[in-house]
């Protein structure tokens, strides 16, 4: 074991720290000011990886984490939650400094339930030592092998227990771990799930897994052993639905949403002002999605971030919203702005945008199937553009079109600080920051989503 002490939290999420010959060590399970031994997991010539396996001195900042596998789901259960606020607003000003040369007075929004918020999980599967049955499983930070667990704190209770009834069907019908690839739970805000499972094997049974009023759709995938986990090859079997509806309603006045004003040293919270109109914020929409369909996953903090996304619309302007998914963004505003085109290249996702339209009688939306880097042609000097790209943030071919056109203004939403910074950055020459702020979309993690709003200089 190596003895360390760790300095800060660093943006992936691990204590940082210096073994004695200099090297930088990142480690999980160990939070700043603490004296840790460490068993290193990877050990390059200019730093290296670990995980605390003993706390020698502990933060007064730590705390109990609720699931014994937190290392795999949410490494910052150990972490108290008015701690974790500061120190991903430390991170974000870090990342936005280093990266895209701003300074910025951030404040991050969050929820104040950090633990059950989550609509989507994606389980493995293990073996449990004592009885050699079929466990649902996560894959054991920076290794191969899996964790048995009994549930994850951080999903839907719903979610925990339609997964403990699939695995029990497993187990029933002696599954073995080999043909075991992943799981996909899923739920929605009126108490609905819906499951699919990926089997490496084309397997027949002679009886499904039962649904009931709340689980209300399975499907059984076969999944070659060459593809990712859960990118299905043929489907085996389907009973009740394949999709899910929520609703998006602006905010709820039953939930506690809180801005944490972490410029201060007292990290002082602050109730919003939750007497906001509905029509400050938008329509209520109900949106459809598939299993397969991306969604967001924490739909209270995410509600916020429309209300804010909001403010920047124009009933003048026109829209163009790329990576647009089911329409999450730019359904539930459509009374912001003049019209909007919604681009997405997820075939699925563009069918259910559609049918959402439909759904909610919008009439100044269509949604085109498109790489958004093969449809820049739409970014025009007239429009206003809503980003809300993947982690690898916006193609060079995007960035190239907005600053040959110039419109006026860009409201970038981001699930990736570094990748959304290098962006701000580039397009920096003729874009000046008006707007950023910080969303805690992910408790108990390391992750946080950036919304920015660019207007011309």
């Amino acid at each position: 074991m190596i003895k360390i002490k760790i300095e800060k939290l660093v943006f992936g999420g691990q204590g940082l720290g210096h073994l004695s010959d200099g090297r930088v060590c990142f480690v999980w399970n160990a939070l700043p000011g603490e004296e840790v031994e460490i068993e290193l997991t990877r050990n390059k010539k200019d730093y290296c990886e670990g995980i605390a396996k003993k706390i020698i001195t502990s933060s007064p900042y730590r705390i109990e984490p609720r699931d014994s596998h937190f290392l795999s789901c949410s490494p910052w259960q150990i972490l108290d939650p008015i701690e974790e606020d500061r120190w991903k607003v430390e991170m974000g000003k870090e990342t936005y400094k280093k990266l895209a040369d701003l300074d910025w007075n951030l404040e991050i929004i969050n929820d104040e339930k950090i633990f059950g918020y989550r609509n989507k999980m994606e389980f493995s599967f293990a073996q449990h030592q004592r009885d050699g049955s079929i466990s649902l499983g996560f894959f054991n930070r920076g290794a191969k092998d899996r964790y048995a667990i009994d549930k994850c704190e951080l999903a839907d209770p719903l979610i925990n227990e339609t997964a403990l009834n699939v695995l029990a069907w497993i187990n029933k019908n002696k599954i073995t771990l080999r043909s075991l690839k992943a799981m996909i739970v899923r739920s929605n805000s009126q108490g609905q799930v819906i499951v699919a499972l990926f089997i490496k094997d084309k397997m027949k049974f002679t009886n499904y897994p039962e649904l009931s009023n709340s689980f209300v759709g399975f499907q059984l995938y076969y999944s070659t052993h060459k593809s990712p986990a859960s990118v299905p090859t043929a489907l085996l079997y389907s009973v009740g639905l394949d999709y899910l509806i929520t609703e998006l309603n602006g905010i709820n006045p039953n939930t506690n949403l809180c801005v944490s004003k972490l410029n201060k040293v007292n990290s002082q919270k602050n109730i919003l002002d939750l007497d906001k109109k509905p029509n400050d914020i938008g329509v209520g929409v109900k949106l459809k999605f598939g299993l397969l369909s991306f969604f967001q996953i924490h739909l209270s903090v995410f509600q916020m971030a429309l209300a804010d996304i909001g403010k920047f619309l124009d009933k003048e302007k026109s829209v163009v919203d790329f990576y647009s998914g089911v329409g999450a963004i730019a359904l539930p505003l459509h009374d912001k702005y003049k019209d909007a085109i919604l681009v997405e290249s997820n075939e699925e996702a563009v069918e259910y945008a559609k049918e959402n339209i439909k759904i909610n009688k919008i009439n100044n939306c269509e949604a085109v199937l498109s790489p958004s880097e093969k449809i820049v042609d739409l970014i025009t000097k007239d429009k206003i553009i809503i980003f809300d790209p993947p982690r690898a943030g916006l193609h060079e071919d995007i960035i190239k079109q907005v600053l040959n056109t110039l419109p006026e203004r860009i409201i970038y939403l981001s699930c990736n600080l570094a990748t959304q910074a290098r962006d701000i950055k580039m397009l920096g020459e003729k874009y000046q920051v008006k707007f950023l702020k910080l969303y805690n979309f992910f408790p108990r993690t390391p992750h946080v989503e950036g919304l920015c709003v660019l207007e011309l200089k």
